[in-house]
């Protein structure tokens, strides 16, 4: 009986890249070789001690580059409370401007003060009677008209401007940061008093 010639493969591995097309007696590359190929060495950690050192550069890195983005007003970095082009626009309206709120809380810290010199009697319940009696009633009620105004104007313009955007909240959000002073309201300022635009923090 006549028996069939074996055919010899030539099994010599072909480079990903070679212009001449693969016949039958050489096999085709796979995918997974092809690519390891172009893929760049990757230094897999030693031990645990290592691995966790890696990754706790990776999330510095992470928490540097949102920092980052969050001072520079970046909206992919913002709390949730503070996205949407409604929340922008009460911002800058509000940063805008020189409100009589933003002195409240320097107005409170300048009576406590007070209160702990140790004046004389006299002049501590002079100083005392002035600041309960006139003083304090007249930044409460300027810090409740303030508040009102700017709820209501940043939601009457932020309709007018954005049409198609939710005002929900955005009238409190915008008193609430007219509440605070310039330097520690976050996300920081974009525009200065007159709105002239700020450079970024760094």
């Amino acid at each position: 009986m006549r028996r069939r010639s074996q055919t010899s493969v030539d099994d010599t591995p072909v480079p990903a890249d070679d212009p001449k097309p693969q016949g039958k007696g050489r096999p085709t590359p796979k995918r997974r070789d092809a690519e390891g190929r172009r893929r760049q060495p990757v230094s897999a950690p030693k031990d645990r001690k290592e691995a966790y050192r890696q990754m706790r550069a990776k999330q510095a890195a992470e928490r540097d580059r949102a920092r980052k983005g969050m001072l520079a007003g970046d909206e992919r970095y913002l709390p949730a409370r503070d996205k949407g082009p409604a929340r922008k626009f009460a911002r800058d309206w509000v940063d805008s401007r020189r409100l009589p709120s933003q002195y409240f809380l320097p107005f409170s810290l300048l009576i406590l003060l007070a209160t702990w010199i140790p004046w004389p009697i006299q002049v501590r319940g002079l100083i005392l009677g002035y600041v309960i009696t006139i003083g304090w009633p007249i930044m409460m009620i300027g810090v409740v008209a303030t508040s009102l105004y700017v709820a209501w104007k940043v939601k009457k313009l932020g309709a007018e401007k954005l049409p198609n955007e939710s005002m929900r909240g955005v009238g409190f959000y915008a008193a609430m940061r007219a509440l605070q002073i310039r330097k520690l309201r976050f996300p920081p300022p974009t525009v200065a008093p007159g709105g002239k635009p700020v450079a970024p923090r760094k």
